[in-house]
């Protein structure tokens, strides 16, 4: 299994680029958001990527984060949803997109896709819901750049919203972490959170983000 690529950016097509690696290209299939986020052409790149095995074929689809990465391989683990699909609801929405989608059932975003329908993207959001919480976790783990900031930065708030409850509930901070993975600040992901906890003090982190998320939607 070839899970990195690091090396230099030959070419970029449509859908893909070419990165040579001490001489041997790699053919590497992107969506556009990782494409624009490339370096240019002769400078050094680095993508997680994933490969493909067919009877007849080998591909290889890069990503920027671990997080897109690991979803891309549970997308395809839909029926109906193929590495070309997984691709597009990818790039039409980003990680994070796909993360707030599945996580609030919201499969009219990920319908938003080119090539998947309606019912594709219910059975999409209704298969995933459950690993959506593990997945979104993964950004304060992994990524270097982001990750340690946002754990530090979600630790003081957790004791609070603690306090607002009638009792701790394990999975507020694997909630709070994954918000913050979001890009939401510590502050608002926290009350969110405790307010969340306060309506149902027993619900699972799954819960807790799909009831935080709603609090933190734009109103109107």
């Amino acid at each position: 299994m070839i899970g990195k690529i690091a090396g230099r950016l030959d070419y970029r097509a449509a859908d893909h680029v070419l990165i040579d690696v001490r001489g041997v290209g790699y053919i590497v299939y992107v969506t556009d958001r990782v494409m624009a986020g490339l370096p240019p052409t002769g400078e050094a790149v680095a993508l997680y990527t994933d490969l493909l095995v067919r009877e007849d074929n080998l591909q290889l689809f890069g990503f920027t984060s671990l997080v897109e990465k690991e979803w891309h391989r549970l997308l395809m683990s839909v029926q109906g949803i193929g590495a070309k699909a997984s691709m597009a609801i990818l790039g039409t929405l980003g990680a994070d997109g796909v993360s707030r989608a599945i996580a609030l059932g919201d499969w009219n975003a990920v319908a938003k896709a080119k090539g998947v329908g309606p019912k594709t993207a219910q059975r999409v959001t209704i298969e995933l819901k459950d690993k959506a919480p593990s997945v979104m976790a993964m950004g304060g783990t992994v990524s270097e750049a982001l990750g340690d900031e946002v754990i530090e930065a979600d630790t003081p708030p957790s004791p609070r919203p603690a306090r607002q409850t009638p009792k701790a509930n394990p999975a507020q901070a694997e909630a709070l972490s994954a918000l913050g993975n979001l890009g939401y600040a510590p502050g608002e992901a926290a009350s969110a959170v405790a307010e969340a906890v306060g309506e149902n003090p027993d619900a699972d982190t799954s819960a807790l983000i799909r009831a935080a998320l709603k609090l933190l939607a734009p109103k109107g």
